[in-house]
């Protein structure tokens, strides 16, 4: 029994036929507190195709969005733009079920994919540049390595303008809406995404742009495989990760810290407060809280960020570790950083939160500030003038 679901039209000859996951809350560490879209792509062409597929256990939904459509065995083609597993996760299944003429990826996607899988001799690679003919339309395809796998491509239809993005311009966002202006509340998603999946690939970003614009084609429908669609707003997501991958620092401060009996807390109040009376901002994330991936969604528009931790077992708090870890993988640049925290009898998290920091690149200001049990008033003094240092050195950076 098919579920009785609905391929979406996108454009003359492109259905969206994807899957909304509204119950996902974790994706390998990254908090989807709004689920997400496996967005897939059926070309009515003469040779008609299908761009990527979802993940696994949707793939009933997927045939189901098919079949409103076309008999899915109808399908010639099947193009895999991205291996991970939430694009590709059924692709076996489709392949047995359609039995395409071919399966085609970068020559890294036919690596991973059959890494992956056994499809056997199906599978096709496409280079930069090749394009395929689907009989009355073409589609051709373009490496974007490392945006974010080393195999991933984008896809273009001439004859629909559609450009097909995979991860790139993409959000973990479930909707009944499939395009952007049926979506009014993306924005902080996309930075979101941008923060948690391609900070560390910024500088390919930025190159990425450049050649989508030096292409010369035109490009009526961006077609991401998360989240919206993009129709309207297309030069405003595009003008946001050219700012997002420049990574210019503002005067905005992220102070984050986990603390035992809230002395931790006290300092990061003052260092605050600090902040604001050195002309700049802050943003308070307590990691009792706050999530990681929420945390490096406001450094991504942020110029510092203050790491506190009560010290455990001659450690910094797990929390901490974990932020620390967490950013250092996502390589953030153009960043001022502080150490601080409140001890027992050792305190070694203070030395250890400042040594991460410096590992990242980020310009650590002083040793940072220690305080014994409770802070007294001449700590929380050193925290405030802590704070006023880290705006003053922003505000030197902005000039």
């Amino acid at each position: 029994m098919r579920q009785p679901l609905k391929a979406r039209k996108v454009s003359d000859h492109v259905y969206w036929v994807g899957a909304i996951d509204w119950s996902i809350r974790d994706f390998h560490g990254y908090s989807t507190e709004r689920g997400t879209t496996y967005n897939a792509y059926l070309i009515m062409a003469d040779k008609i195709t299908l761009v990527d597929t979802v993940k696994g256990p949707f793939r009933a939904e997927l045939l189901a969005r098919i079949a409103s459509v076309i008999d899915p065995e109808a399908i010639s083609y099947i193009v895999s733009n991205h291996a991970e597993m939430d694009h590709s996760g059924c692709l076996p299944e489709i392949v047995e079920a359609v039995k395409p003429e071919k399966v085609f990826a970068s020559p890294l996607g036919v690596r991973n994919l059959s890494d992956h899988f056994d499809l056997g001799e199906q599978l096709t690679a496409v280079k930069d540049g090749e394009s395929i003919s689907l009989g009355n339309m073409r589609l051709s395809f373009f490496e974007t390595r490392m945006l974010h796998w080393p195999d991933s491509m984008f896809s273009y239809l001439d004859s629909d303008a559609v450009l097909f993005t995979n991860d790139a311009f993409g959000m973990h966002l479930a909707s009944s809406g499939r395009f952007d202006v049926e979506v009014g509340d993306w924005e902080y998603y996309a930075a979101k995404y941008y923060a948690n999946i391609l900070m560390p690939f910024s500088h390919l970003v930025l190159k990425l742009l450049d050649r989508v614009s030096s292409l010369g084609i035109p490009i009526r429908i961006v077609a991401p495989d998360h989240g919206p669609i993009w129709q309207r707003e297309i030069d405003k997501i595009l003008g946001l990760y050219a700012k997002w991958a420049q990574r210019k620092p503002t005067k905005k401060v992220v102070v984050t810290y986990d603390t035992m009996w809230e002395s931790t807390a006290l300092m990061a109040r003052s260092i605050g407060e600090g902040i604001v009376a050195g002309g700049a901002e802050y943003k308070m994330m307590p990691l009792k809280v706050c999530h990681r991936s929420d945390v490096v969604t406001e450094v991504l528009d942020a110029g510092a960020i203050a790491v506190g931790s009560s010290t455990i077992n001659n450690n910094m708090l797990p929390a901490v570790a974990d932020i620390l870890t967490y950013l250092k993988g996502l390589k953030p640049k153009n960043l001022v950083g502080a150490a601080f925290g409140s001890y027992g009898w050792s305190g070694e998290s203070i030395g250890q939160v400042r040594d991460m920091l410096a590992s990242m690149g980020i310009e650590v200001i002083g040793e940072g500030v220690k305080a014994k049990f409770v802070p007294k008033d001449d700590a929380l003094a050193q925290c405030f003038d802590l704070g006023m240092r880290i705006a003053e050195r922003l505000k030197e950076q902005a000039q």
